[in-house]
């Protein structure tokens, strides 16, 4: 895998598919084989179909990233396919989501008095909010693509380990004990 990914895209949590050559069971007991080791123990957590890899503590940053993976089934059952995503850590994305819903209410809100105080003849003084609001998504989202470009470093970091965990995992020895969880 290359980091074209990281290094060619400016999007909003950038993505990418990984297909993984074991049925799902085989791949989350290695996967998580491979979480678990000295190495990766530090950097990555797993639950279920979910692996999450986050910036070493000492080198957080407010706009650092997570890259979550999400294993799938594939149409051949002989495969999983891996889901992966780059975002905000889920605290800040919660954040940045209820920004951007609070301003697209406000919005509505807004047109909707609005569009009343014309009807009823009065200045519709209340539709001003609407650029406001506009302006505080597209504020969000201009900040967001900086986060991103400062963070580049960061997702290059993580999906390198995402790399390493996969090599962990080739090497572990397969297992006929299916996993329940």
């Amino acid at each position: 895998m290359t980091d074209e990914i990281v290094r060619n895209r400016l999007e909003m949590q950038p993505t990418f598919r990984v297909q993984l050559p074991w049925q799902m069971d085989e791949t989350k007991r290695r996967i998580r084989a491979a979480v678990r080791s000295q190495e990766m123990a530090p950097f990555a957590e797993t639950a279920g179909t979910v692996v999450d890899f986050k910036v070493d503590p000492s080198e957080r940053r407010f706009w650092s990233p997570h890259l979550s993976i999400q294993l799938n089934p594939s149409d051949s059952q002989k495969s999983t396919e891996a889901f992966c995503r780059f975002s905000p850590r889920p605290e800040i994305w919660t954040m940045v989501m209820a920004v951007y819903l609070m301003a697209a209410c406000t919005m509505f809100g807004a047109l909707i008095y609005g569009l009343v105080q014309w009807m009823m003849k009065d200045p519709p003084w209340a539709i001003a909010v609407v650029p406001v609001s506009l302006g505080v998504i597209t504020g969000l989202h201009l900040v967001s693509v900086v986060g991103q470009n400062w963070s580049r470093d960061q997702m290059v970091v993580l999906k390198h380990r995402w790399e390493r965990t996969l090599e962990l995992a080739k090497r572990s020895e397969p297992d006929s004990d299916h996993l329940t969880d």
